[in-house]
């Protein structure tokens, strides 16, 4: 019997929406046979800051028990998948701080080879899902890393429409995570534990 593959779903989450994919993520790829970490990264933001907001306020109570990821984490999965909210078109700070620390792995050759992917939030539906998802993909160019996308590879994904990976737009937090991307998650997971299955299995 084959090893599961490992896999690390690292998200950073405000308000809630992406940390709502997140755990569809972690359920399809459990579902798909991985061994899966569902992990936050660190909040960079002032408590004023937070505080001011009572949905991120709410929010950041709610996620407490979440472990927050480390550079280790990354080590150990064969697989991950990174979230975050669009920021002006590009990655949260928040998650962009995680990305940096992990220079160590990459001067050892650790993150090279692995399959990565990504899903983003945004609050209207033109906001960045795309050039966000692509300014993440730049960072796996420099790893070495193997992204792997869920593209158009099954019907689904006509109907969400992000070949990138999955999104959502929350409308300032009126709509939130529904049926079309909860699909398009598990679509995604499916496809990232497969790819890196039969990586490992060709290694």
């Amino acid at each position: 019997m084959s090893t599961p593959i490992k896999l690390a779903i690292v998200f950073y989450s405000s308000t809630g929406t992406i940390t709502e994919i997140a755990k569809e993520l972690h359920d399809a790829g459990v579902k798909a046979g991985a061994e899966v970490r569902l992990l936050k990264v660190a909040e960079l933001a002032p408590r004023a800051a937070i505080d001011s907001n009572p949905a991120w306020a709410a929010h950041h109570a709610a996620i407490a028990d979440i472990p927050e990821a480390t550079p280790a984490d990354v080590d150990w999965a064969d697989a991950v998948i990174f979230g975050t909210p669009t920021r002006f078109g590009n990655v949260s700070s928040q998650l962009k701080q995680f990305i940096d620390t992990l220079g160590g792995l990459w001067a050892q050759g650790k993150l090279a080879n692995k399959v990565y992917s990504g899903f983003v939030s945004t609050a209207t539906d033109h906001a960045g899902h795309e050039s966000t998802l692509l300014a993440l993909y730049n960072s796996v160019h420099h790893f070495g890393g193997i992204t792997v996308t869920p593209g158009f590879t099954d019907p689904q994904k006509f109907v969400d429409g992000n070949p990138y990976g999955t999104s959502h737009a929350d409308g300032q937090g009126t709509k939130p995570v529904g049926e079309v991307t909860r699909l398009a998650a598990g679509i995604q997971a499916e496809r990232v534990v497969r790819i890196a299955a039969a990586l490992q299995a060709a290694a």
